[in-house]
């Protein structure tokens, strides 16, 4: 027999913060200087901003409070009409329309597969009377990209990428987060790169980036601490609202030392993956959908599928993986989950009905991987998904 682990392991966790991290943390503490602006030039802030850029390849960043700061400053500084229609998938977290609806503008949800990916032909529909795409490659999934860019370009639309779930990904081999407009990311405690909460956005643009410093806070001349052409952001001083939804130093010198250890992260994510997406699909229960051709994933956390299960299974089987200890979400199942679309009450206008992405969720699980798990903590997990499958349907 295995010699796996007497209790479930704990999935919430993330890894320890590098020890580089304290000494930055003292120092900093030390000094009291939290404010990402004190600092003449080359503030923790300002220094993550320029490693992050260059990790990504981008030419810009700004580091934010959250991804919801970033997407909404992204689509501020794209400088959409009031009441813009913006596309993002109807399979996201609830902070993305709530993004939109704070900048103003009118989320158009679009139908998603069994595969977590953004419905083309529903996509083709709606672009018509498009002002922008946002893409959520929600939980990692990666939608395709290729026509969605082109989709876009023929309708003369920018595209943002919301990438909270997809540092590290690449499409074709580039990163994702680099191939729209603008790509936002998270800093959240359950993504690769843990600070408790912030955000950062990448783009090549300098005017949309120079927008977007101004309306972060840079008030006064602080825009001429960032790594932006100082007459792109000259110019909007003063002509533009100041949301204040800055990153502050303690939480740059969090997450500074922890890139390094992206790389590894990424690796390690992946083969806990795959390692569990084989052995559920290895028990009949469960269909994980694969990957796209051009998609090399980076994930935290695995999706995926009830096979012909009923709502009353659906329910009882978060309940049987719960009593093994390991936390597993039906999406559509799960009272008032922040990801079903049904449930965003706030966007204005009657909710569209969206049958594809309601029957997608309705089926649709979720648990998390982080990248530190051992095999022996794989194999609890996926003993108990398997096990707790086979009790519900006898």
């Amino acid at each position: 027999m295995r010699d796996l682990p007497l209790e479930a392991p704990n999935t919430y966790n993330a890894e320890p913060i590098p020890d580089a991290a304290r000494a930055a943390i003292e120092a900093l503490m030390s000094s009291g200087d939290l404010f990402r602006y004190t600092a003449p030039e080359n503030s923790p802030v300002a220094l993550l901003e320029q490693e992050f850029a260059e990790l990504l390849g981008a030419k810009y960043a700004l580091a934010v409070s959250s991804c919801s700061a970033a997407l909404f400053l992204a689509l501020k500084a794209l400088d959409l009409p009031r009441d813009a229609k913006v596309l993002i998938p109807a399979f996201t977290f609830a902070a993305v329309p709530s993004a939109v609806v704070h900048a103003d503008c009118l989320p158009v949800l679009v139908e998603v597969g069994d595969n977590y990916r953004v419905d083309l032909a529903d996509l083709e529909a709606k672009i018509t009377t498009a002002d922008a795409v946002l893409i959520s490659h929600m939980r990692g999934h990666t939608s395709d990209m290729d026509a969605i860019l082109d989709m876009a370009a023929h309708h003369g639309l920018p595209v943002i990428e919301d990438a909270a779930h997809s540092l590290g990904t690449k499409w074709n081999g580039k990163n994702i987060g680099t191939l729209g407009k603008v790509g936002c990311f998270s800093f959240q405690s359950y993504k690769m790169i843990n600070a408790g909460e912030g955000g950062i956005m990448i783009t090549d643009d300098a005017e949309l980036v120079a927008r977007a410093v101004i309306m972060s806070g840079a008030y006064e001349h602080n825009w001429s601490k960032h790594a932006i052409v100082g007459e792109e952001a000259a110019k909007w001083q003063n002509k533009l609202p100041l949301y204040n939804l800055r990153m502050q130093n303690l939480s740059a010198c969090v997450i500074r030392p922890q890139l390094p250890e992206l790389a590894r992260r990424i690796e390690n994510g992946r083969a806990n993956h795959d390692y569990v997406a084989a052995r559920l699909t290895d028990s009949g229960y469960f269909t994980v959908p694969a990957p796209l051709a051009p998609e090399l994933r980076a994930p935290d956390s695995i999706q995926f599928n009830l096979n012909d299960f009923t709502a009353e299974q659906s329910q009882a089987y978060m309940d049987a993986t719960k009593a093994r200890g390991v936390s597993t979400q039906v999406f559509g199942q799960s009272k008032d989950n922040a990801r079903a679309f049904w449930n965003w009450q706030f966007i204005p206008g009657d909710l569209p009905d969206l049958p594809q992405t309601r029957a997608m969720l309705a089926k649709a699980c979720d648990t998390r991987l982080p990248a530190r798990l051992t095999r022996d903590e794989l194999d609890y997990i996926a003993d108990a998904l398997i096990e707790a499958a086979a009790q519900v349907r006898g």
